[in-house]
């Protein structure tokens, strides 16, 4: 066999070939077994391997290597974006042009397609290019292809909330149609997971086969359902001294134990679980104890509140236009009713987290308690750490709520932040006592059984604004990283292991401002129901001894307890006891 049938034969060796013209370093192990697994796996697969492993130029050298074999096949090239699926084609083009070996693929007709959207090779004439690259939303339909590769379809942007990922299976499914009737057509999906929910585990269920390799031998096995990669399968069934230390790194030669500790620590524990131990297992949902959906989501009245808003998980109730960021099925619930009177707030604060400058944010939440439920009016965050503009910016929204309380913690700054408050406090001739609060528990577990118990109880209301701004906030960011700003995906991935979240400002401002309400809390609503019922009937017993048409006239007009002892006030009458 000569070397032309030897690289038409092994991908895998027309992959160290290319790659050696091109001044590579040969393929790693995991690298090799996604050669293995593009050329001889199933008709409809998925392959999931940790960021940076080099999925798209291998698969790049599987399109080539397939026009190698066969010059009349047609493939599309279908990507998150147009601009990365032109990419691809332009990096096939450069091989084809610079690698001796492949020129044979250079069209000789003039008229052949020869562009970054579309372009032939060396093949018969046809309606349909011998490649084409295409964005997720852009034209799928009335095309045809013999292979469909879709690479990092999947991205921050496209992925954020359950409503976006529906979308986004959707146009999974009408690249079915595109896919020609033949027995070695084939559909394949490269990727690396961006949420916990990610499609990639909806497609699996539709019988799209996944390779999943990770970047070390995962702790739990039972995560990935039998999803292994078969290498890395068979490595776990070696006993001895060479069967796989647990955690360490299954491609070495790409990333070594220091680089993958330094990766982690920099992106977070469950970013890092996402896109380099690819584990999206469902079970991860139950560690997750604040929902979106124990929240009560409705306009806030910056001065007064009913005794009551009641929360139910009734499907009318859900806000469907709300942007969630939650886990999938984790929606927003406006209150069912709005109950009993309402009355100014019991008290209302303003909870302050500083940081310095930097990628943390420091954060400012308004809250004000009545009955026992607490209202998030605002949040605030900013990226200049405590400069004089944050400050009284921050000044300005306790103004504006009225706030009798600022809560500031005092780890960050050893209290300076809280000084720098008192002086601008005096220049703006603010009254406001300043608290000071200092942290001595770990963060996770502090904001958990801060939040939890509210939660689970719907005790806390949330202005509709708040989720508006959250989710537009940091709009200069990419995609990726506004979302590990905001406040409800901060709130729904936090558990209790170390570094859950990567960013938590936010959500460390809302628990320190929740906490100080605790013993509050524990009143119970339905109880000041009852007592606000019993002294509005004393009061309308003395006022009915007192004056019995007065009294009849406020009955018939429907008057509050306050409007008839205003009224009264007026009058210049005052409420005497008798005793019959």
């Amino acid at each position: 066999m000569n070397t032309i049938e030897l690289l038409k034969d092994d991908f895998k060796l027309f992959l160290q070939a290319l790659w050696s013209q091109l001044d590579l370093p040969s393929p790693t192990r995991a690298q090799y077994a996604i050669a293995d697994y593009l050329q001889h796996g199933p008709k409809r697969l998925q392959i999931q391997a940790f960021r940076g492993v080099g999925k798209s130029w291998i698969t790049g050298a599987f399109i080539l290597w397939t026009l190698f074999k066969d010059a009349e096949r047609k493939i599309m090239v279908i990507s998150a974006s147009k601009e990365r699926a032109d990419n691809m084609s332009i990096f096939l083009q450069k091989l084809i042009i610079e690698t001796p070996w492949l020129n044979h693929l250079r069209p000789k007709s003039d008229e052949a397609r020869w562009s970054r959207i579309s372009f032939d090779v060396n093949c018969s004439p046809h309606q349909a290019p011998s490649v084409k690259s295409v964005g997720i939303t852009g034209q799928l339909t009335g095309s045809r292809a013999d292979l469909m590769v879709l690479d990092d379809i999947e991205v921050p942007g496209n992925s954020m909330t359950e409503l976006m990922r529906e979308k986004l299976l959707q146009l999974c499914t009408e690249a079915e149609s595109i896919l020609t009737p033949k027995n070695d057509s084939r559909i394949m999906y490269l990727g690396t997971p961006q949420t916990t929910f990610t499609v990639y585990r909806k497609l699996a269920e539709r019988n799209y086969k996944p390779f999943v390799w990770p970047a070390r031998y995962p702790r739990n096995q039972e995560n990935y359902e039998g999803m292994l990669a078969l290498p890395l399968q068979e490595d776990y069934d070696v006993q001895g001294e060479k069967s796989p230390e647990t955690w360490a790194p299954t491609d070495p030669e790409r990333f070594d134990d220091l680089d993958l500790l330094e990766r982690e620590a920099s992106m977070g524990r469950s970013n890092f679980m996402l896109q380099f131990m690819l584990d999206t297992s469902l079970s991860d949902a139950e560690k997750f104890p604040l929902k979106c959906a124990d929240l009560i989501v409705t306009a806030v009245n910056p001065t007064v509140a009913p005794d009551a808003p009641i929360w139910s998980s009734d499907p009318n109730n859900v806000i469907k236009d709300a942007p969630t960021v939650g886990l999938p099925g984790d929606y927003f619930y406006s209150p069912v009713q709005l109950q009993g009177d309402w009355e100014p707030y019991q008290e209302t604060i303003c909870s302050v987290d500083p940081s310095g400058r930097g990628t943390d944010e420091t954060a400012a939440a308004y809250i004000s308690q009545r009955n026992g439920f607490l209202y998030l009016h605002e949040m605030r965050a900013y990226r200049d750490g405590y400069s004089d503009q944050t400050l009284l910016d921050i000044l300005k929204g306790c103004r504006k709520y009225n706030a009798s309380k600022l809560l500031i913690e005092t780890n960050f700054g050893d209290g300076i932040v809280s000084e720098l408050f008192r002086k601008h406090l005096q220049q703006t001739k603010t009254t406001i006592d300043i608290e000071e609060v200092r942290a001595n528990v770990r963060k996770e577990d502090r904001i958990i059984d801060a939040l939890e118990p509210v939660f689970n109880q719907h005790r806390l209301v949330v202005d509709r604004s708040v989720i508006d701004w959250d989710f537009k906030s940091n709009p200069d960011q990419p995609p990726e990283e506004r979302l590990l700003y905001m406040l409800f995906y901060q709130m729904s991935r936090m558990c209790r292991e170390k570094g859950a979240v990567k960013h938590d400002d936010r959500l460390d401002c809302l628990a320190q401002g929740v906490k100080w309400f605790t013993e509050s809390l524990a009143i119970s609503a339905q109880q000041n129901i009852i007592l606000r019922k019993q002294e509005d009937w004393s009061d309308m017993m003395e006022a009915w001894l007192d004056d019995p048409q007065q009294a009849a006239s406020h009955m018939v007009m429907g008057m509050s307890l306050d409007q008839r002892k205003q009224a009264r006030q007026l009058k210049g009458k005052t409420s005497v006891q008798h005793w019959v």
